[in-house]
């Protein structure tokens, strides 16, 4: 390379701008060529995810560092300046820049991961995506009942991680504890009704109990906490109008709506084969007539 080239390159505004261009466009052709190797080599979705998310955080800093260092000669004379104005930037723009570290805490800090179901600024649903200043999801609940989609897709800002719990759903137990509640009428035979309800329980959740203790088994190496069953379990409780029952039970996260629907489908057909023997309770209002009164009305002449 000639002198006159090297001065042009790296001394006059034009020559720099050329350079800072070639430097940029190689930087991310680059980038692009190690994304394209990722995505044919690594089989792993979330490993692939993140991978490609850390490189093109990398290329915004490593362009931001080549277009300081090829104008740097002009940062010396703009110092004090520059520091003004970059305080004065740093204030304005803190909600963004609470937002990258909390993309940086997300990121490494395992707070969550794409497919988690999550509740974050207090929308509920699942990851779809996680940008460098917001976190996508795909809304859960609202109008819709039984944590199912509503179709609506939320984007929140990631510093919400350091203003609000962050509810994860599905990060190291990706199950839940539910419970649904049976009356039964005073009378019935209330053993042979917790017979069944216990047996239609392990029937539909058996598996789910299976599963559950066994990842609740590495959680308790990883965490200081109370061991706890993972079996279903059946509980009553008399109150003024009938016998409640409470079958409490373990399901997949994203099971629970689809889980009731099968437990309450086998307890109603079971119920039926005992011919009156259980009966289910309800609220019964009667109305009931007043008798009439006539009221007479005499009327006095003066």
């Amino acid at each position: 390379m000639s002198e006159e080239l090297k001065h042009w390159l790296f001394q006059t505004p034009l020559g720099k701008s050329v350079l800072t261009l070639a430097c940029v466009i190689s930087l991310w052709l680059l980038i692009r060529f190690i994304k394209i190797l990722i995505t044919n080599h690594v089989r792993d979705n979330d490993r692939r995810y993140r991978s490609r998310k850390l490189l093109s955080f990398s290329g915004y800093i490593l362009t931001a560092l080549t277009i300081i260092g090829i104008f740097s000669y002009k940062l010396n004379n703009i110092g004090v300046a520059l520091g003004i104005a970059g305080a004065g930037i740093a204030f304005a723009l803190q909600e963004v820049i609470a937002s990258v570290a909390g993309w940086l805490a997300v990121m490494f800090g395992g707070f969550y991961s794409t497919g988690d179901r999550v509740q974050l600024g207090g929308i509920k649903g699942d990851v779809i995506d996680i940008g460098v200043l917001r976190t996508t999801l795909m809304e859960t609940g609202q109008w819709v009942d039984g944590d199912l989609y509503n179709g609506r897709i939320v984007r929140v800002a990631n510093s919400f991680v350091f203003k609000e719990p962050v509810f994860n759903y599905s990060a190291d137990f990706p199950f839940l504890w539910d419970e649904i509640k049976i009356p039964v009428q005073y009378g019935s035979n209330y053993q042979k009704a917790r017979e069944i309800f216990l047996s239609v329980a392990n029937d539909v959740c058996g598996s789910f109990a299976i599963s559950a203790g066994q990842i609740w088994q590495s959680a308790l190496k990883k965490y200081l906490i109370e061991d706890a069953s993972t079996d279903p379990m059946v509980t009553l409780v008399a109150n003024a109008n009938w016998v409640e029952f409470t079958i409490r039970y373990t399901v997949d996260y994203k099971k629970r709506r689809i889980t009731k629907d099968m437990l309450f489908g086998k307890i109603l057909n079971e119920i039926a084969r005992t011919k009156g023997e259980i009966k289910f309770a309800s609220s019964t209002i009667q109305l009931i007539t007043g008798s009439e009164m006539n009221l007479g009305v005499s009327e006095h002449k003066t």
